[in-house]
């Protein structure tokens, strides 16, 4: 009797269809453009100017990136999970969740621990079930923290199985914010149940903060500089025979050895750590990656992911199920576009059509075999190159390959000793860990050129998107943590760019074209800053020295123009209202968008360029997931906070002041010297520039509160603004 499918795959045809006639049209808009500019170039007399030409390469470029993108929308693709058709728990496949947290100030402990927590108290065996938590920090706080969370979970988890909850997160099961429904009928049991475990849930946390309030300097430099610590929890109460009985998964603590004259390599080198120890330990087939702000919203995430890896029309090609990156902390607005609605929304769900999405850091089910290739054929002198020179390892590899998952819990002097070498900072000295094996260390964005790598070894992988969210975390609520964070990561992604696995060359040959062009999108990203500069400044000085950029208003070829800025608009808009959001986030999208390129993408692009000639060193600094009160009311208010550095504000406010002088001056021309026809494009262009970036404009002259633009930032911004008038009337009037 054939067996019922576990899922389901829906090609989204209406859409398919509006994206490719709008690509169609566009591309046909965009070929007319580059006829009128090559015309202008190659016919008229006197030839263009400098700034013609650099904004005619501007537009190229936008065009470039922008038929790169179409790649994501090209075939879209909706899928559907049906968990109860799997087999019976005692034949599931094991899961080890991978937890990795830096920096105990910057990520507090307490929401780490309700991560571990929401990670073990999934729908899934418990027997079947593992939890690690990476501690690159090796903070006394957090070891103390998973201690104490182990003692909560042997309460907590019967509770959730016992009353079949939905949220498993504590801190959001007890806040005030959530309906707590959960359990069933609001029974005199339940309520009772639920006062006692609030009642440990407290004394937990109490536990916790004051542990983080104790801690000393002595850590800041230790974070840098420790020994590994492998603690398995299994202390065992005695006095509460109904929670000693309690099924439990394994809960690891790991904090692997660092010392300044080693390479860590970053969230990638902590993820490698975990494949090693978790290897001699449970070397479960398949993994969970996670942020430490990112809990399990959805208990069920690990069987929906299942219905994919246990297929076996798919599973053998099968690398990992994205989930997407959902948070609890946007507000109504979503000022930042911190819930990165075209990432995870269009882009993912196109390439799920394609050879499916890249891997995104957080939220993934990864197959283990995945990560150490194909090595079936390798004898055990050729796996100890790749892998290090751990027996018990190597043993756990052929394990994956012959046999499956093993369980290995003993907490033996000789399993402590094997899973401190496999931490030690040394150990991956000689093999192919980060090369070739592992998460891969060539860039600081791990996730994306590790996902990469598999994609052009052959492997695919699926887009889940359920709809009540599988794992919810927390965004960046100001401005300066946004652009420091696409700093990194477009400095990462502009990193393998300039690389020998550069996409262009590396995938074509190994990826189907979509897929490529996916890839090459993201590869270009970073170069969005140059065409932003440009359109920025360049217009808007020819303007105020009276040289025409754009056709008259009364040509025809100014409606070429004019339907290539409508078009791309609205398809923006089809977008945003397509997914239920509101015409206020187009314009934060396209004001964020602007922000980055001119901060986020220059720097990241420049620091990457410094690298490749060997000007400048990697490095990783992690959000910062602690939020004070003045920080959190502007964000609720929906005021973006100006509170960042010099080096981020200045290049924003300056345009902002330059295209202000350029409209009104803009405007007195056209009145006074009737010439309308020759200047309302670049007119219009600083006009709508304004627009969208009104709320910089009030943060600049309005906003009396601490989140306004500090006025030594507005005046210096005036200065660089009036040496680029001068050097434009100087330069264009020469």
């Amino acid at each position: 009797m054939k067996s019922l499918p576990l899922h389901a795959c829906t090609p989204s045809i209406s859409s398919a269809i509006i994206n490719r006639s709008y690509s169609l049209l566009h591309f046909t808009a965009l070929v007319a453009l580059f006829y009128y500019r090559l015309s202008s170039i190659l016919l008229s007399k006197p030839k263009p100017s400098l700034p013609y030409l650099l904004v005619f390469a501007s537009e190229m470029l936008l065009s470039i990136i922008w038929l790169f993108d179409q790649a994501f929308t090209w075939r879209p693709v909706s899928r559907t999970t049906f968990p109860e058709r799997l087999p019976e728990d005692e034949e599931l496949p094991g899961i080890d969740v991978f937890i990795c947290t830096a920096d105990h100030k910057k990520e507090p402990p307490l929401e780490v621990m309700n991560t571990v927590l929401s990670a073990m108290a999934l729908d899934y065996p418990s027997d079947k079930l593992s939890v690690y938590l990476s501690d690159d920090g090796g903070s006394s706080v957090t070891l103390l923290g998973m201690r104490e969370a182990w003692l909560f979970a042997r309460s907590w988890l019967p509770f959730c199985r016992r009353f079949g909850l939905k949220t498993r997160c504590p801190g959001v099961y007890f806040s005030s914010l959530e309906d707590n429904s959960d359990g069933p009928l609001h029974s005199l049991e339940y309520e009772e149940e639920k006062e006692k475990i609030k009642g440990k849930y407290e004394l937990f946390k109490e536990r916790v903060n004051k542990a983080g309030e104790n801690i000393g300097s002595e850590e800041a430099t230790s974070s840098k500089d420790h020994s590994p610590v492998i603690e398995v929890m299994d202390d065992e109460p005695k006095d509460d025979a109904g929670i000693k009985q309690a099924k439990m998964p394994l809960l690891v603590y790991v904090s692997r050895e660092k010392r300044p004259s080693h390479s860590h390599h970053f969230k990638a080198g902590a993820l490698n750590v975990l494949l090693r120890v978790s290897g001699i330990m449970t070397n479960s087939p398949y993994i969970l990656v996670l942020d430490c702000d990112m809990y399990c919203n959805d208990p069920t995430s690990a069987r929906q992911a299942m219905c994919f890896h246990l297929d076996p029309k798919i599973s053998p090609s099968l690398a990992f199920i994205q989930f997407p990156q959902k948070f609890r902390n946007i507000n109504k607005n979503d000022i930042y576009d911190g819930q990165l609605r075209k990432v995870f929304v269009i882009r993912w769900q196109g390439m799920d059509g394609i050879q499916g999405p890249m891997l995104s850091g957080t939220g993934f089910y990864m197959k283990r075999e995945a990560l150490y290739g194909n090595l079936s054929q390798k004898d055990v002198l050729h796996l100890k190159q790749s892998f290090g020179h751990s027996n018990e390892f190597i043993m756990s590899v052929h394990k994956i390959y012959q046999y499956g998952a093993i369980k290995n819990t003993e907490s033996s002097g000789k399993l402590q000793q094997e899973a401190q070498f496999l931490a030690s900072c040394t150990y991956e000295k000689n093999t192919l860990w980060g090369e070739q094996m592992g998460f891969l260390y060539h860039s600081v964005v791990e996730d994306y050129f590790t996902g990469f790598i598999l994609h052009c070894k052959g492997k695919t992988s699926v887009f889940c998107n359920p709809s009540k969210p599988a794992f919810l975390g927390s965004s960046t609520t100001n401005l300066n943590d946004l652009l420091v964070q696409g700093t990194r990561w477009n400095f990462g992604l502009f990193e393998v760019t300039l690389s020998k696995f550069c996409p262009f060359i590396y995938g074509l040959s190994r990826m189907p074209l979509l897929q490529t062009m996916c890839y090459g999108y993201l590869a270009l990203q970073p170069l969005y800053f140059l065409p932003l500069w440009c359109l920025a400044t360049l217009p808007q000085l020819c303007l105020l020295n009276g040289i025409p950029i754009y056709p008259q208003v009364s040509s025809s070829w100014f409606m070429v123009f004019s339907f290539i800025f409508l078009a791309s608009l609205l398809k923006h808009l089809e977008e945003v209202l397509s997914t239920g959001a509101s015409i206020q986030t187009l314009l934060n999208e396209q004001r964020i968008w602007m922000m980055k390129s001119v901060t986020a993408y220059t720097y990241g692009s420049l620091d990457a360029i410094l690298k490749c000639f060997g000007m400048r060193e990697a490095s990783f600094l992690p959000t910062n997931k602690v939020a004070d009160d003045e920080q959190v009311a502007l964000y609720q208010m929906g005021k973006l906070n100006f509170q960042s550095s010099t080096m981020i504000l200045t290049p924003i406010i300056t345009l902002i002041i330059l295209n202000m002088v350029s409209f009104i001056g803009g405007v007195a021309r056209m009145f006074i010297a009737r010439s309308w026809d020759d200047t309302f494009g670049q007119v219009f262009l600083s006009l709508y520039i304004l627009m969208v970036n009104y709320p910089v404009i009030e943060g600049m002259l309005l906003r009396k509160d601490k989140g306004r633009v500090p006025t030594p930032v507005t005046l210096l911004s005036l200065i660089i603004t009036i040496f680029l008038l001068s050097l434009g009337h100087m330069t264009l009037n020469w």
